[in-house]
């Protein structure tokens, strides 16, 4: 398990032991949620930008703008798929016909939240640089009822910063990603972006990279219940994970 240590290694107490180790860690929970809370609101807080840019996408029923991509609500959460079949070559989590499987997994965790997202003026959609036809085959594929769209041809990948020079994979230098410079080892990288409608004009609110989604992802939360945790490896890689129908028998 996470941390290496065994299950039967694990202390074990009588019910009152438990219930008092429980308790005090139930304060330490009720401060996390009071912080979560704050920190959700200064989120809410932040300034927007206006999104000056006329982007254009890729949908299986024709080209849209990002105006257009919010289907009449007033909010838009677009996660940033990775699923580029022109650089499949240098990367080692996906093929040319499939998205990035941890990406895929995110994927699942928001796909049946999103009927209900629609009613709190929420759409909620995918971009990926990957064309139309290879989107919907694995859209299908999955079993997918969200909206995924084509930015190819459009700077909006490179723009909100999950698309680089695929001459920098492989750590040969550095991208603006999560915020800072750092060193690329893929040409994409994973991420979520905010945008809201407010007077005819779209403004961008927030985006978040890295393991600021982990918050998009219900399953790991389950995860951070259970004893052995997520089971990630020192390096955060998850070695037993696999896209939904690709689980070993």
């Amino acid at each position: 398990m996470s941390g290496g240590k065994k299950l039967m290694e694990h202390r074990v107490v009588s019910h009152a032991e438990w219930v008092e180790a429980r308790k005090r860690h139930l304060g330490e929970e009720k401060k996390f949620t009071k912080l979560r809370d704050e920190l959700s609101q200064a989120r809410r807080d932040l300034p927007w930008e206006r999104v000056e840019k006329d982007y254009v996408f890729e949908g299986p029923s024709g080209s849209r703008t990002l105006d257009e991509l919010f289907d009449g609500r007033g909010q838009l959460v677009i996660y940033h798929a990775m699923f580029n079949p022109d650089t499949a070559s240098d990367q080692t989590t996906w093929t040319p016909d499939a998205p990035c499987f941890s990406c895929s997994f995110w994927m699942d965790n928001f796909d049946r939240v999103v009927v209900h997202l629609n009613h709190r003026d929420i759409t909620m959609a995918a971009v990926s640089l990957a064309p139309v036809s290879k989107i919907e085959a694995y859209r299908k594929r999955m079993g997918w009822s969200f909206p995924w769209y084509s930015s190819k041809g459009s700077d909006f990948n490179f723009d909100y910063h999950v698309s680089f020079d695929p001459s920098l994979a492989g750590g040969a230098g550095k991208a603006d990603y999560n915020y800072s410079e750092v060193t690329v080892w893929m040409s994409e990288l994973p991420g979520a972006s905010v945008f809201i409608r407010d007077g005819g004009k779209v403004f961008h609110t927030y985006s978040t990279y890295a393991r600021g989604i982990d918050m998009l992802n219900v399953a790991y939360h389950y995860m951070d219940l259970v004893p052995k945790g997520r089971d990630e490896g020192p390096d955060g890689q998850m070695g037993w994970l696999h896209r939904r129908d690709e689980y070993p028998n």
